[in-house]
């Protein structure tokens, strides 16, 4: 195998593992009649995805909630009580870290160091797989 080659095997595998080392994380916050929640960040679990949950009820102010939910629950709408009053929540989902947000996106937040470490990994190995061959 040319050294080439190992470099863009080596490459390949640290941007295949650099997304499986971080968790995904979402917005969080609490039911609330406010239009907007800043939220604050959470870790989501393997099977899940970030969601919206906006929720009506006649003669009401609508309401929101943030956070991470089974991807298999996404689109669903259920029933919820908040102060009192029933409201048609419906959740939706999107796929990607912290992509709940519903202002607009701040500067992007630096990598963590479980993606600084599988990316330095990586070129390691392709280092080491080129000096090996």
């Amino acid at each position: 195998m040319c050294p080439c080659t190992s470099i863009y095997l080596s490459l390949v595998f640290t941007f295949i593992l650099a997304p499986v080392a971080t968790a995904k994380e979402c917005y969080y916050c609490d039911v609330t009649v406010a239009p907007h929640c800043v939220g604050t960040p959470m870790t989501c679990g393997e099977e899940e995805d970030c969601f919206v949950g906006r929720g009506t009820a006649q003669g009401f102010p609508g309401i929101i909630i943030k956070g991470c939910i089974q991807t298999i629950s996404c689109g669903w709408s259920q029933s919820i009580t908040h102060l009192d009053v029933t409201y048609n929540l419906t959740t939706y989902c999107c796929p990607g870290n912290l992509c709940n947000v519903i202002q607009p996106r701040r500067a992007p937040k630096p990598p963590d160091a479980a993606t600084v470490a599988a990316v330095v990994a990586g070129l390691i190995l392709a280092l080491l797989l080129c000096w090996l061959l």
